[in-house]
């Protein structure tokens, strides 16, 4: 088989179980170590407060950035009737979506898409797709994924514009932090072969863990193969001081995988 019983560390939490899975029938021995916990944190009367807002004062830009988060969103309106409204709200703006999920989330709901970021779906294309918008003394609405999009408000608030942030989820230590723990030390040790990272965070959360540990992740990354799901992942390791071995592209889970078998 092609990764030829390779031991592999898998970080990813939501399909972790099937990423491993996906490992094994392809010839490896994945060790599942989630990384990340997405917790709620969706305030329904800030929202309803916001869309309220918005009937007096319209926001020019809509920026989605996940699927998870775009749902959660349109729960939060359900739950409050509002949902008529806000897609009223949107029908008047620009809407722009980071990716297939996102946009897959807004078209269940009719929303019509004005901006798609192109592939890798990073801030960088998000920005290059709405660059010809006027956005100077206006809002601009962005739903946040599991943390703030520093880059991305900066760069609209230097154009001028009013950013406005709905938190839908953010992301966590997970609350077992025994797999990580493990990882750290089999990896200290040189048992494992490849790891494969497929979120930023992910790479916070693993030095998080190892420094509480009082041990080093960076020396042991570096001694093996770390592959990654795509530049925003790639970018976190990095700035970490770990060499990237593999990226997939496009930025998909297939390519991953395939793009790892091919590395070992």
């Amino acid at each position: 088989m092609g990764m030829q019983g390779k031991r592999v560390a898998v970080l990813e939490s939501r399909l972790g179980r099937q990423l491993a899975e996906l490992v094994e029938g392809r010839g490896g021995r994945p060790f599942h170590a989630p990384a990340l916990a997405e917790l709620p944190d969706l305030d329904s009367g800030k929202i309803g407060e916001l869309v309220r807002s918005l009937e007096a004062r319209p926001a020019k830009l809509f920026v989605f950035q996940t699927g998870v988060g775009t749902k959660a969103l349109f729960a939060a309106t359900d739950a409050l009737r509002l949902t008529d409204k806000f897609l009223s709200q949107l029908q008047k703006a620009t809407v722009a979506a980071r990716g297939p999920k996102p946009s897959a989330a807004l078209r269940a709901r009719g929303v019509r898409i004005d901006r798609s970021a192109g592939d890798p779906f990073t801030t960088h294309e998000i920005l290059d797709c709405t660059k010809d918008l006027a956005v100077k003394g206006e809002r601009v609405v962005v739903q946040r994924h599991g943390s703030v999009n520093a880059e991305l408000d900066r760069a609209l608030e230097a154009r001028g514009a009013e950013v406005i942030e709905i938190p839908t989820y953010r992301w966590a230590l997970p609350g077992d932090t025994a797999p990580l723990a493990e990882l750290v030390g089999r990896l200290e040790r040189g048992e494992m072969d490849a790891v494969l990272f497929t979120n930023a965070e992910q790479v916070r959360n693993l030095f998080l863990v190892s420094k509480k540990l009082n041990k080093d992740v960076q020396g042991p990354l570096n001694r093996t193969l770390v592959a990654s799901i795509g530049p925003v992942a790639s970018a976190a390791l990095r700035e970490a001081g770990v060499r990237v071995g593999v990226e997939a592209s496009p930025p998909k889970l297939g390519a991953l995988l395939s793009s790892l078998e091919g590395a070992l």
